[in-house]
């Protein structure tokens, strides 16, 4: 059997043979491998399509997680553009987040959102689903969130042929209202960023880790909402969350459809199709 040109690289690195490699789901910007080596460990691979993959920010994102905060995430072996190596996580095959993982889940999310920093952003642009992510530092939430998550966002998936310029022209309208339901948070929190199910891993006892981060200091309420929007977190969740951090009134019934605007557009970006019609009913609803 071939050997596959990525064997030798991960035997460099860990110090261990591969003894199988094979193909696993994900992976927005390339392949995903599991390589089993020789002493019974496990690692997963990242194989971008090109150099410019942008997986070094993914292992730099990880990275920061790691020495910032205590989000339990994959260890980085090591992150280029290209490529990325980093520890197996153990986790369920179903994939179901359970009433436990959910409740541990909002513990350590309440506690990544503990984490302050004295602007919104961050010191480094990241990425979104491969997609660019600015994050100037900023003092002030509103303008960050109109300028470099809708508009920047919009202009992406409009420049792609995915959101309607009208649509667009809409986003924009609502974009220079937002001070109408959304204020200004205390403080900047660090979030993970791109919540959904698929990157919240269970495992037997529990949760196993969070991948695929897309951190910037933001208003945690961002994050909150993304949760909600495939069903990714439920009661179980925001009933401890809320024991944790308070949720101020109005989050659920006017807020959230705001902030959830922003990974609408990166899905339009992505995929175009039905999430335009998810956008437009959004503006409908705040513009009429």
């Amino acid at each position: 059997m071939s050997r596959h040109p990525v064997e030798d690289r991960i035997a460099a690195v860990t110090g261990q043979p591969v003894k199988a490699l094979r193909a696993l789901a994900g992976g927005c910007v390339g392949d995903v491998l599991r390589a089993d080596l020789s002493d019974g460990s496990a690692v997963v691979v990242k194989l971008a399509d090109d150099d410019g993959g942008g997986l070094d920010i993914e292992g730099w994102m990880l990275r920061y997680l790691a020495e910032q905060s205590s989000l339990p995430v994959p260890r980085v072996l090591l992150a280029e553009p290209g490529f990325l190596l980093m520890t197996w996580v153990a986790c369920s095959g179903s994939g179901a987040v359970t009433s436990v993982c959910q409740q541990q889940a909002a513990e350590l999310i309440a506690a990544l959102h503990g984490i302050t920093a004295p602007t919104f952003g961050l010191e480094r642009d990241t990425l979104i689903g491969g997609l660019p992510q600015p994050n100037p530092p900023s003092d002030r939430w509103l303008p960050f969130f109109r300028d470099h998550r809708l508009l920047a966002m919009a202009a992406e998936a409009h420049r792609a042929g995915r959101l309607p310029a009208a649509c667009r022209s809409r986003v924009e309208t609502l974009a220079g209202r937002l001070d109408r339901w959304l204020l200004e948070p205390e403080r900047p929190s660090l979030i993970h960023g791109d919540l959904w199910t698929g990157n919240v891993l269970c495992g037997e006892h529990g949760i196993a880790a969070f991948v695929d981060p897309a951190i910037y200091y933001a208003d945690p309420e961002i994050e909150l909402a993304f949760t909600t929007l495939f069903g990714t977190f439920g009661d179980a969740f925001f009933r401890r969350y809320a024991e944790l951090r308070p949720l101020a009134p109005g989050f659920m019934e006017e807020r959230r459809d705001l902030y959830n605007l922003y990974p609408l557009l990166v899905h339009v970006r992505l995929f175009g199709g039905s999430y335009v019609g998810s956008v437009e009913r959004i503006l409908d609803r705040y513009l009429g």
